[in-house]
């Protein structure tokens, strides 16, 4: 183990289900994300995966 994660605590405990739900749950309070990239990921969610790739698309770097 590195020294940058020596002192994490590991939470591999609870379901495939219950550690996404807790990702999401952290996901909400991300405030340094692009509102651009949040706004994919909701639309992800909501089942809008046209409208998700199209917004992803227009994220991408030019170069």
């Amino acid at each position: 183990m590195d020294s940058f994660n020596a002192g994490a605590p590991r939470h591999n405990s609870g379901t495939p289900a219950q550690r996404r739900h807790l990702l999401e749950l952290c996901w909400q309070h991300e405030c340094d994300i692009d509102p651009m990239i949040l706004r994919a990921r909701q639309l992800r969610h909501q089942g809008a995966w046209p409208q998700a790739v199209c917004l992803e698309q227009e994220l991408l770097p030019l170069f």
